[in-house]
């Protein structure tokens, strides 16, 4: 017969022998006892009272004491097994019928499941039906269920000593996991086998990025952030959709992205045309995957798939500081005096953090106003490490390829490859300069003989009109004494000599007013101005010698653009440590002030 959907084979059996197989061999019936009085006796009763039953309910089998049904052959597992009961040999009027109680215990697989189970009691009524559903382990190939008499209830109703009866039992094995342990165990072990031999198909084809992960800089990465896959960023960015570009860094475009979860995301996009932008992608993956301050741009991740080399930070708000204080006007913002302040010591904190706190000790090379980002609450956050090196603490200086941004590059590293955390300061002295006075060091040019802004606060100091450098649109709404303190710090950041410039740590306690500042007094050479802007011109010129006419011209068809981070005219060149470079760039400076170059 079927039932709820799975066929059943019926126990049809009158007899009441003791023990008995189904043709199937699937299942079999042990009984035990005998009516008093009828030893030949019908073990198999019918819904005599017309009860309003389901087909399964119709018969029953009936034992005197004990009854136990087996199911054969079955595998090691867990099963799941189902009786279901109904009383059908008590009437439900007020007859003698009805006065029946029939009491006994169910076992399954030797453990006590129901202990004096009333069917009439537990399904509410005679004629209806109760399930009772249990999760059994078979070790063996067989399953028990023993139902017993608990020598309670009547013994004379319906009929004398039949104690038990199973109309109501109907026995169903649905296999929940019948494998054994062995099988299981071979059956993940094939699928393993199988999976990693198709990933090692798809790697020697290329397609798992083989290529990429072959970089032994990469390789060497001890990565701290999450890895996200090409599909998560181009969903993320529409598929690097032009509308959502933010900014033009010195590698490669930046875009504004939405994650899944509805976070922003800042997406920079390493230009595949550029060598030297692989080795400084890969460097930048591992300085900032280790560094953790609230005054550095966070990592949120890298993609490294086919061709693409991305990175993704947090999302500033606010743009670049470059934007906010010198861009194009209708993307500038108010920036009050407090706000200011706070800037310059948020870069501060995060370049002392940087040379000082961390366990690697960077020099960043590149700091500059484009490289500061501002989020929605107006906090600096240092961002673009991409040409920043480590700064081993077992030598005094670098001697390396020179990368900056002129303008901002201090003027040992600028003309000798001689790098220190001092480079870091001197660029800092300037961009504290253009914070205070809202103007670009490198496109603010006064009178004619000045080359940059720096140029022209040396000129001020002199003449002891310092505070004529601030911001115009501040009008009075600022502190006199905060804002020489800062002025005077700008100029004792650049001061020509590398060893006189104060560290970061220095620098926030003179910012916070816990030490005085006393800015250098750099007194100028007597060369006629033409001389001088030759000279400035000189070092330039110098700086760039090695620089490609291609990778030029690419800056000059960009321009100067200050409307999104990352943005600059950074650019890289091999030093030269010669006695001749050293002399002529000594030349250069002494030209500009009176300095001596150990």
């Amino acid at each position: 017969m079927k039932f709820e959907g799975n066929e059943y084979e019926m126990d049809i059996v009158t007899s009441g022998r003791s023990q008995f197989n189904s043709y199937s061999n699937k299942w079999g019936y042990s009984s035990m006892g005998v009516p008093i009085g009828d030893e030949n006796g019908i073990f198999r009763a019918e819904n005599t009272f017309s009860l309003d039953v389901t087909s399964i309910y119709e018969t029953a089998r009936l034992a005197p004491l004990s009854l136990k049904y087996y199911g054969l052959c079955l595998r090691k597992g867990s099963y799941k097994v189902k009786l279901h009961f109904a009383e059908i040999m008590f009437s439900n009027d007020q007859s003698f019928s009805s006065l029946g109680k029939r009491i006994f215990d169910v076992s399954i697989q030797g453990k006590l499941e129901l202990k004096d189970f009333n069917i009439v009691e537990a399904a509410g009524g005679v004629g209806k039906g109760i399930v009772k559903e249990y999760d059994v382990d078979v070790n063996g190939s067989t399953l028990e269920i023993h139902l017993y008499w608990a020598g309670k209830g009547t013994t004379d109703i319906p009929d004398q000593s039949l104690h038990l009866h199973n109309s109501s039992l109907l026995v169903g094995f649905d296999v929940g996991g019948g494998l054994s342990v062995g099988a299981i165990v071979g059956i993940v072990l094939a699928s393993c086998v199988i999976l990693l031999l198709i990933l090692v198909f798809l790697w020697m084809k290329g397609f798992l990025g083989k290529k990429d992960l072959e970089d032994k800089e990469l390789r060497g990465l001890d990565l701290q952030t999450g890895y996200f896959t090409l599909r998560q960023i181009k969903s993320a960015t529409s598929n690097f959709d032009p509308a959502h570009k933010i900014g033009e860094g010195g590698f490669g475009p930046v875009y504004k992205g939405v994650l899944s979860d509805g976070a922003l995301i800042a997406v920079k996009q390493l230009s595949s045309k550029s060598k030297q932008g692989n080795r400084e992608f890969v460097t930048e993956i591992g300085m900032i995957s280790a560094l953790q301050h609230p005054n550095l741009v966070r990592l949120f991740g890298c993609c490294i798939e086919g061709n693409q080399l991305l990175l993704i930070y947090e999302y500033m708000e606010n743009n670049s500081l470059a934007r906010a204080l010198f861009g194009r006007v209708e993307h500038q913002l108010h920036l009050d005096w407090p706000t200011r302040k706070k800037i310059c010591l948020g870069i501060a904190r995060g370049l002392a953090y940087l040379h000082e706190e961390s366990r690697l000790k960077i020099v960043h090379r590149d700091i500059k106003a484009t490289n500061v980002l501002l989020d929605k609450d107006l906090n600096a956050k240092i961002s673009d490490f991409g040409l920043a090196k480590l700064d081993e603490e077992d030598q005094t200086h670098i001697s390396t390829r020179i990368a900056g941004t002129i303008g901002y590059m201090a003027p040992e590293y600028a003309m000798r490859g001689y790098l220190t955390d001092k480079a870091d300061v001197y660029s800092f002295g300037v961009v504290a300069l253009e914070i205070v006075s809202g103007k670009s060091n490198t496109n603010y040019r006064p009178k004619e003989e000045f080359v940059y802004l720096l140029d022209w606060a040396y000129v001020l100091q002199e003449q002891g009109n310092l505070l004529e450098l601030v911001d115009p649109r501040l009008g009075s709404s600022y502190s006199s004494e905060e804002a020489m303190r800062l002025l005077c710090l700008a100029l004792l950041c650049t001061n020509p000599s590398p060893t006189l410039r104060p560290s970061m740590s220095s620098v926030v306690s003179m910012i916070d007013g816990k030490i005085a500042v006393q800015a250098p007094i750099i007194k100028r050479s007597d060369t006629n101005p033409d001389a001088r802007f030759k000279a400035f011109e000189r070092i330039s010129q110098d700086s760039q010698t090695h620089v490609s006419s291609s990778f030029l011209d690419s800056q000059t068809q960009r321009g100067m653009s200050m409307d999104g981070p990352w943005t600059g005219s950074s650019f890289s060149v091999e030093s030269k440590d010669d006695t001749k470079d050293h002399s002529s760039s000594s030349k250069i400076l002494q030209d500009l002030y009176e300095v001596h170059l150990e």
